[in-house]
């Protein structure tokens, strides 16, 4: 069985508009919507094996803050750029790349291409709002064979 997490960032800042985009920091409604995301996670008891977040601010912010509430070292969060700017393909690829040792991968990123691979993977047509979690699971042992043939249950979660 491989259970993947899909978490679209917390509430992210427009005050300063001469920031990047990759540098806009989450919102205090953001903080606290990721701070809560990651004490029901912990309350369900679900645990993750991996996660792997964009580099931007908001989305490793976010990452960061479920993870102390699911006693997930931050030292261990995998960032890469493909969860900032690539699409439903390139995640596809970084899921299969990580290999079969991972049982429980979470996935923090952005929309469209979050919402946009639930699509593809479940046949949802959900906009994730932020700091909503998707989650999957899927009957088989190996992440390259996960597809909507392989999907046993869906669940949304939203903060």
């Amino acid at each position: 069985m491989k259970t993947l997490f899909l978490v679209r960032h917390g509430q992210s800042s427009w005050d300063d508009v001469r920031l990047a985009d990759s540098e806009r920091p989450l919102t205090d409604k953001g903080k606290n919507d990721a701070v809560k995301m990651g004490k029901r996670l912990a309350e369900s008891e679900l645990a993750v094996d991996a996660i792997v977040a964009s580099p931007a601010k908001r989305a490793l912010a976010t990452a960061e803050a479920i993870a102390r509430k699911l006693d997930f070292k931050r030292r261990h969060i995998v960032q890469d750029g493909r969860l900032y700017s690539g699409g439903v393909d390139d995640l596809l690829e970084l899921i299969r790349e990580l290999g079969g040792e991972h049982k429980r991968l979470m996935l923090v990123g952005h929309n469209p291409a979050l919402s946009e691979l639930l699509l593809h993977l479940a046949d949802k047509d959900v906009n994730l709002p932020t700091c909503a979690v998707a989650v999957l699971r899927f009957d088989g042992r190996s992440w390259a064979k996960i597809g909507r043939k392989r999907l046993e249950k869906v669940a949304i979660k939203y903060s």
